[in-house]
């Protein structure tokens, strides 16, 4: 049996950005009208965390596509087994040269190297540590609203150049696997300031791990003006910032949020979650 529509509570985490979800689980089908209102909840706040799921790597997948189709994320080496569209993330994973790999530090919105990025992702918390390991979000259209009008004429129209690992950054990914290479040496055009196709929103679109230029800018204007746009971005004023709780659901728009994680937690901790994606649309 569906469950009763409205039977859940929506309570707004910040000002701006993010809301609580409780009274639902995801476990059982939803009635149309609560994916309506689900799906309007997560326009509205950016950010939902639905409270107090204790999901299978398959229930999670079925439970998110009452938002939208799946993404195929980019390294299958995180796939889950029982699972693979699903994937995990975990800090006992290493890089390369074996240092430990921190999913997602750093401010960044994800796939944004995709010809049409995914306009959401997903994480089901499995497992946590005692303390740290949030997750902090920038509301860009709060960011994007208070810029300069000045500056705002400058970026209106500008055009970004979007790669798997740009050469500026100074976070480091993982190596891809070899069936998915080709995405490392692929590189796609965004504007820098995007309009949500749902609000109808102006939000900034940058990405520090994958822009590797500004079309028709040198480098020595265009990283200022990043660097610029960044620092403005990432003011505590824009944040958000996720307190883990064990079985959270928490959803994210990434077509106006950037997002990072935080590393600061004993790495004898395991956390461990489960990730997926949404399929989104060419930025515009």
């Amino acid at each position: 049996m569906d469950q009763a529509t409205f039977s859940f509570s929506i309570k707004p985490l910040s000002s701006h950005t993010g809301a609580e979800i409780r009274g639902i689980d995801l476990s059982r089908p939803v009635d149309e009208a609560t994916r309506a209102a689900l799906n309007q909840a997560f326009v509205d706040h950016t950010v939902l965390a639905i409270r107090d799921q204790k999901l299978s790597a398959p229930e999670f997948l079925q439970a998110m596509q009452v938002f939208g189709e799946i993404f195929p994320q980019h390294n299958s080496r995180f796939q889950v087994p029982e699972c693979p569209a699903i994937h995990y993330i975990s800090n006992q994973d290493k890089l390369e040269d074996g240092k430990v790999y921190i999913p997602g530090e750093g401010y960044h919105t994800d796939h944004s190297n995709d010809r049409e990025p995914p306009k959401a992702t997903a994480l089901h918390a499995v497992k946590l540590p005692n303390t740290g390991g949030d997750t902090q979000f920038v509301n860009m259209y709060e960011a994007y609203d208070a810029l300069p009008e000045q500056t705002k004429k400058k970026i209106d129209g500008l055009q970004a150049r979007h790669v798997y690992q740009s050469k500026h950054s100074e976070r480091k990914l993982p190596k891809l696997s070899e069936e998915r290479k080709a995405i490392a040496s692929e590189s796609v055009l965004h504007p820098l300031v995007r309009t949500h196709p749902r609000s109808g929103r102006k939000a900034l679109y940058i990405n520090p791990i994958r822009i590797e230029e500004l079309i028709g800018m040198d480098d020595a204007e265009a990283i200022p003006l990043l660097d610029q746009l960044l620092e403005h971005a990432t003011q505590i004023k824009f944040q958000y910032r996720h307190k883990w709780q064990a079985g959270d659901v928490v959803i994210w728009d990434n077509r106006c949020l950037m997002h990072k994680a935080n590393g600061d937690y004993p790495v004898g901790e395991v956390r461990y979650l489960y990730r997926l994606m949404l399929k989104g649309g060419r930025p515009a």
